[in-house]
């Protein structure tokens, strides 16, 4: 078993592609597409449920994998970032085209459309900058943030973090239906994030030293 140190840092011996755990994100990524594209074509609810439980059950299960088989690369945490987004957006912008629905009551779909434009805009521009810049210190991922800045790994990479910024939208949207919570949700959100942002640069994001070119 690697030692806490070795866990936390990255090791350019051990950055791959091809891994167990990314082979999981691959195919939960696909599994979350096909059932929040199948759920939106067919107007069902319950598909996009079962994509969104697939894309958070995934995501469980790939950070899992890589830390119990010793696989854990800044290349899959990269990549699951990525197919974070692309399965989250799927499952909401499919939710957004079933409007007007029985969940909803009379609500117009510009109406649900707010929120989850506001949350979108949260995930997918400003956290996604947020969590790429782990790469800029010798770290696996963000979840290791904490020795860089407690204070940042607290509000977005803990348990609760992650919980909060990735499951409290949807499932009070889900179960309420009430769109204007829902709006003030994603703009807490949003206002969290810019505030990490704001300690993020005040921390400053270090710069790799230039070397020379290989002949």
């Amino acid at each position: 078993m690697a030692g806490s140190a070795d866990r936390i840092y990255a090791d350019a011996s051990t950055e791959r592609l091809n891994t167990s755990a990314t082979v999981v994100t691959f195919v939960r990524t696909v599994a979350t597409l096909v059932l929040s594209l199948w759920g939106a074509y067919e107007g069902s609810l319950t598909l996009l449920v079962a994509g969104l439980v697939t894309y958070w059950v995934g995501d469980t299960l790939d950070g899992e994998i890589a830390r119990w088989r010793d696989c854990e690369t800044r290349i899959g945490g990269v990549i699951d970032m990525i197919c974070d987004r692309l399965s989250c957006g799927a499952f909401y912008v499919g939710l957004a085209w079933l409007q007007p629905s029985p969940l909803f009551g009379d609500e117009p779909m510009e109406l649900v459309a707010i929120p989850v434009g506001v949350y979108l805009f949260e995930f997918m521009v400003i956290d996604m900058f947020l969590s790429l810049a782990f790469l800029a210190w010798p770290i696996r991922s963000p979840n290791y943030f904490y020795v860089v800045d407690r204070r940042i790994y607290l509000w977005n990479w803990s348990r609760l973090g992650k919980a909060a910024n990735s499951g409290l939208f949807a499932v009070l949207l889900l179960v309420t239906g009430w769109v204007w919570l829902a709006l003030a949700i994603a703009i807490a959100l949003l206002v969290l994030k810019c505030v990490s942002l704001k300690w993020l640069f005040d921390l400053g994001l270090p710069v790799p030293e230039r070397t020379a070119a290989p002949a």
